[in-house]
């Protein structure tokens, strides 16, 4: 397995902040290729991910990584955190062992030496009532990037101490074939906050509601604001068997 080398720590968080605050582009990291004859306790690796809950819990049973492997925590850091199943999450961790399994998949024991939680949400139909709620105010993208179903973008804006509302919209209406791409737009609502502080996060969308029936992919646009008045475009295709 190949993951990137953690070399950096993290920025600390600020308090009170809605967004999960984190240092931001994850390939500023070197690769880094596992020793197959053992794994060393003061190696650590970075990863975005889906958590899987125990049964009736908010305790980790595994997390799902972007690259395809599954980490089972056998030791946590950060113990006192809970999480809902199908949670986002960014993970630092250090690799104990492989899990055997009878599939010949990635499968790894780990500790968690940090972990954070990321936004996830779906993509929300805008409204002229909801208009004015989701907000005009800039924000910078510094890239984009998919993962099945996850829409993830990595952003930079100004604040203080209110919470940000970060939205992926749509207009509202049944999606046809005759509609791709499908005019996606990236909105900030700053809440009025005060911009002292560069905050850099980042943040996933679902895309499994731009689904066409009839279709196994669908073209799509997303568009947003930048500072000074830059316009961000980014174009992409999701598959759907992809999820």
């Amino acid at each position: 397995m190949k993951r990137a080398y953690l070399k950096t720590n993290y920025l600390g968080m600020k308090k009170d902040i809605l967004i999960i605050l984190f240092i931001g582009m994850l390939g500023i990291f070197s690769g880094c290729d596992l020793d197959d004859d053992g794994y060393s306790l003061s190696d650590m690796w970075l990863d975005l991910g889906i958590v899987t809950t125990e049964n009736g819990s908010h305790n980790i049973l595994s997390i799902k990584l972007d690259d395809g492997a599954t980490i089972y925590p056998v030791a946590n850091a950060n113990p006192y955190f809970e999480f809902d199943n199908n949670q986002r999450v960014l993970v630092n961790f250090t690799i104990l062992g492989e899990k055997t399994n009878s599939n010949n998949q990635e499968e790894y024991y780990v500790r968690i030496n940090r972990i954070d939680k990321v936004l996830y949400k779906g993509i929300f139909d805008i409204t002229p009532a909801t208009e004015d709620s989701i907000g005009h105010d800039p924000i910078h993208i510094k890239r984009a990037w998919q993962v099945r179903n996850m829409l993830n973008f990595e952003i930079r804006y100004y604040g203080d101490y209110k919470i940000h509302y970060i939205n992926l919209v749509k207009e509202p209406g049944t999606l046809t074939a005759a509609d791709q791409p499908i005019q996606l737009e990236f909105r900030h609502n700053d809440n009025g906050d005060a911009k002292r502080i560069p905050i850099t996060t980042v943040v996933t969308f679902d895309l499994s509601s731009i689904q066409i029936s009839g279709l196994d992919s669908v073209k799509y646009t997303v568009t947003s604001t930048e500072y000074e008045g830059a316009d961000f475009k980014y174009n992409g295709t999701y598959k759907y068997g992809n999820n």
